[in-house]
């Protein structure tokens, strides 16, 4: 009998441990991966038009799942590496909260972003500016959006250069959708 009770309070014990441990895990636990995705748009999919210089220039809805715990803040990045004067910036956001789960579309610089900031892009000014490769070949478009351990100090309208330079050193995660655009 003492076998058995011994046993059974070794299981609960054991039981109690890994229920604590599981209760720990957050959404963005190990088995979470940081992931970003657009219902406009598929991973390496088209984006629509009318994200684009061809239609209303607006910005595609964002969602994202799985931020790092320690996240104190997000930069979003959109970059157009097959530009024929190299890599094009269209948008820059920093600063947003690790809290929230995405950007809706057309979110500009009027809007404050989900608290964050925006600097500026390819075109020197703040905000969006959607995809306007010259006609023929289909460019490729990265957002990427990076979990930082810190707020960037950094006021509103930086560049990218500016931005990605203020990130080194506090990245502890990033995640990236890619997708192409054509005229």
């Amino acid at each position: 009998m003492r076998l058995i009770l011994a046993k059974c309070i070794k299981f609960q014990v054991l039981a109690f441990i890994l229920i604590s441990l599981l209760g720990t895990m957050s959404s963005a636990g190990p088995d979470s991966p940081f992931n970003l995705s657009s219902p406009a748009f598929k991973n390496e999919g088209a984006i629509p038009a009318a994200y684009s210089c061809s239609g209303l220039n607006k910005s595609p809805a964002l969602v994202w799942s799985g931020v790092p715990r320690r996240a104190r803040s997000l930069t979003l990045i959109l970059s157009d590496p097959d530009a024929p004067q190299g890599t094009f910036v269209h948008w820059v956001v920093y600063n947003l909260s690790p809290a929230i789960k995405g950007l809706p579309e057309g979110t500009s610089a009027t809007s404050n972003a989900a608290g964050g900031e925006e600097g500026v892009n390819g075109r020197d000014q703040s905000g969006y500016t959607g995809p306007c490769p010259p006609p023929g070949k289909a460019h490729h478009y990265h957002f990427r959006l990076y979990a930082l351990d810190a707020k960037l100090d950094l006021k509103p309208g930086a560049t990218a250069e500016q931005v990605q330079e203020a990130i080194k050193g506090h990245v502890i995660g990033s995640t990236e959708l890619v997708a192409t655009f054509q005229r």
